[in-house]
């Protein structure tokens, strides 16, 4: 029961903001009067993360892990290659029964290259997720705490949220990197 309503308040969250802004569609001066006061805001997102000491460490680590497990796969593709190649010359001077072990071996070692990739990319995706939880989790005390304090009704993820547009005036991210930063700095949560 309890899963049906949390259910249905998500299904009329869009309906009740379609009729806020068909609201101030129809009565502009006041819906320029909320947007002037600065009652909504926009951050981007992806820029906190390029831009912030936590994702830029975060984006490093993700490229050297990135290319620690490319490393060890282009290893692995040259074995396969190289078997490849005695394979293939092998045609004419080898017997069928060492044709037949290499051609097995060269199978194994495509099967556990495609393993390493699958494995790796696996890795990798669980990585990120767990260190952007992390910073998400330190980021939105600090975003509840700027709308807060400069009485935004809503903030909005500039891309995220199916927003094509947002006048600059009211984007907000600078602020927010700078207090994320700084919170950062001073070892703290935000």
């Amino acid at each position: 029961m309890s899963n049906l309503s949390f259910r249905l308040r998500q299904a009329t969250r869009p309906l009740a903001l379609s009729l806020a802004i068909a609201g101030a569609l129809h009565a502009p001066s006041a819906f320029a009067q909320q947007t002037a006061q600065g009652s909504i805001a926009v951050i981007d997102v992806a820029r906190i993360l390029e831009e912030s000491a936590a994702g830029k460490e975060l984006l490093a680590e993700l490229k050297r892990i990135q290319e620690s497990k490319y490393g060890e796969a282009e290893l692995q593709q040259n074995e396969i290659k190289e078997l490849q190649a005695r394979v293939t010359e092998g045609r004419l001077s080898l017997s069928q029964e060492r044709l037949e072990e290499l051609r097995k071996e060269l199978e194994r070692k495509a099967i556990a290259l495609k393993r390493f990739e699958d494995d790796s990319n696996r890795e990798l995706n669980e990585f990120r997720q767990t260190r952007l939880e992390r910073i998400e989790a330190r980021l939105m005390p600090i975003i509840n705490r700027v709308g807060e304090e400069f009485g935004y009704t809503l903030i909005f993820n500039k891309f995220q949220s199916g927003l094509v547009y947002a006048e600059q005036g009211i984007d907000i991210t600078d602020l927010i990197l700078q207090r994320f930063d700084a919170a950062a700095a001073q070892g703290g949560q935000g």
